[in-house]
């Protein structure tokens, strides 16, 4: 279950429902630069008409209030949350947006999820992996991977009948913009035990379990 310790590499990675993370522990692993921080896992939830407006005020006030409001972080009584913390050794260090596949309103618009695949996109009792995020300076050491385990026991244990996921197919010495990758990668997702069920693109794959 999310929650359970991970050891990896001589660390123990424990991975908690996002409401069970402080707000303060929450902004450390999106940090203050780069595109973690500007995107706040907003860029599937946000109209695009609002993701444009915001983008172009500069301001990523709204979008961490949005993620506040959403993962009610350091509201431990709440039975609500869009994701998982990740902590190395107390540490917080990864972040993992994982509910509802209806939640991501933007995620309805795109080909690539459903290209070549029979879906009601308003099936509730699917779940969906969008994000995967590790802290500057604790990167290859099993972060993505134990949070992708934690997506899949959160999601189960929460009544999913599916969990997906949309990663991408890397290559070693590849160039990936961290835009592209938020998504994650294809080995982490067949680590956590997902199955390819279609392949959109020679980049891009989508990846399930059946519960």
């Amino acid at each position: 279950m999310a929650g359970k310790p991970r050891k990896t590499a001589g660390s123990k990675i424990t991975v908690v429902p996002a409401n069970k993370a402080s707000c303060m522990d929450l902004q450390v692993v999106f940090g203050a630069r780069g595109e973690a921080a500007k995107c706040q896992c907003q860029r599937f939830k946000t109209p695009a008409t609002t993701w444009d407006r915001e983008k172009a005020s500069g301001s990523v006030g709204a979008r961490a209030e949005r993620l506040r409001e959403q993962t009610h972080c350091g509201r431990h009584e709440s039975h609500a949350t869009s994701g998982l913390v990740a902590y190395m050794d107390g540490e917080p260090v990864g972040w993992c947006a994982v509910e509802l596949r209806t939640a991501y309103i933007r995620l309805q618009k795109k080909p690539l999820v459903w290209a070549d695949r029979v879906e009601d996109k308003a099936d509730d009792s699917v779940w969906a992996v969008t994000c995967l995020i590790t802290r500057a300076g604790f990167r290859k050491r099993g972060v993505t991977y134990a949070l992708a385990g934690a997506a899949v026991d959160f999601a189960r244990e929460h009544g999913a009948r599916a969990i997906e996921g949309y990663p991408m197919i890397t290559k070693a010495g590849e160039e990936i913009t961290w835009g592209e990758l938020h998504v994650g990668n294809r080995k982490v997702f067949a680590s956590a035990g997902f199955k390819e069920v279609s392949k959109p693109t020679p980049r891009r794959v989508v990846m399930r379990i059946n519960f």
